[in-house]
């Protein structure tokens, strides 16, 4: 009778005859030659066939077959443990790539201003992913300079972001506009003005988001002269801590309506009389590049999402007096 290290010696110097290993722990759990081929599907002759070759690959029988009975032989009763164990780490292996797998096909990113996120993206993928849950989604909430790359590079499929001249070989659609306002502390003069003017900012201090950023840029364009005559005290790297420094009341500062969803109690918005300041808000793609179902079916939600959200934009516009935030 072979022992354990004689059947790894013999098993390692042959491929693994798995049918065969199948074979016999069926035909041993089940106690009958018919019921294992019923369960595997095949006819006793193929079953008897797949038995002898292991049998013959281990130099040893593993079943006495008698008219009446079926029992393991030494042999057998020594190899059946290892075998169940072996098949099972098999299909744990196997059950376990196929769950990669198939969370590697279900990834799926995009990439989304911070703003736009907080404002109402970040329910909306939510909402979503409760209802795919076999998809794992990724959120890249960047500034507008680094969403271009990500969705160029391949690492997000779509981007929610300003749209500008500036990303020339990417498919661009443009959904809405959204204007700038300016965000004062509650207690300040301003706060109880229907608008503000550019002259009314002149030796303000105010707060603004760093030198690579696109909002600071084109808030810095419109402002024009204006710019010049402004006390630019704090710089800072989010529209977060510009508004926390508003609501501590030590600046004013400039953003994005849809930043007001991130802003604290205690700060007030209102828009601008003498000058129109905003941006074109909307997705983009890699041209030649079709989108997974779960990225068109999150896209298609985020664009319902923002028809909701001009409509807001168009209220808040309207409005006689600006929100007050807090």
């Amino acid at each position: 009778m072979p022992g354990r290290g004689t059947k790894e010696r013999e098993m390692n110097g042959r491929r693994l005859d798995y049918l065969g290993l199948v074979a016999f722990v069926t035909i041993a759990d089940q106690g009958s030659f018919q019921r294992a081929a019923d369960m595997l599907f095949l006819s006793q002759a193929a079953l008897s066939r797949r038995l002898r070759k292991i049998e013959d690959d281990l130099g040893a029988p593993l079943l006495i077959r008698s008219s009446r009975e079926l029992s393991l032989t030494a042999a057998g009763q020594d190899l059946l443990p290892e075998a169940r164990q072996l098949l099972k780490e098999l299909h744990d292996i196997y059950d376990a790539a196929r769950m990669r797998g198939r969370r590697v096909k279900q990834q799926m990113a995009f990439a989304c201003l911070p703003s736009i996120a907080s404002a109402g993206v970040s329910r909306v993928l939510s909402d979503f992913a409760a209802r795919r849950s076999e998809v794992m989604f990724r959120m890249l909430d960047i500034p507008a300079g680094s969403i271009g790359e990500k969705v160029r590079s391949g690492e997000a499929e779509f981007g929610v972001t300003i749209v500008t001249a500036e990303i020339p070989d990417m498919r661009v659609r443009p959904l809405i506009e959204e204007e700038y306002v300016l965000v004062v502390p509650s207690g300040h003069d301003l706060a109880g003005r229907a608008a503000a003017e550019r002259r009314d900012l002149e030796g303000m201090p105010f707060a603004r988001i760093n030198t690579q950023s696109r909002n600071r840029r084109l808030i810095e364009d419109t402002l024009g002269q204006y710019g010049e005559r402004i006390e630019w005290q704090f710089e800072v790297q989010s529209p977060v801590s510009a508004l926390n420094i508003v609501a501590a009341g030590r600046a004013l500062t400039i953003l994005p309506r849809s930043a007001l969803s991130m802003a604290p109690p205690g700060v007030t918005a209102l828009g601008f009389r003498d000058v129109r300041m905003g941006r074109t808000l909307g997705i983009v793609t890699r041209r030649g590049v079709t989108l997974s179902e779960p990225a068109s079916a999150l896209l298609a939600d985020i664009e319902d999402w923002f028809r909701d959200f001009a409509q807001t934009l168009a209220h808040a516009r309207s409005a006689p007096r600006p929100p007050i935030v807090g």
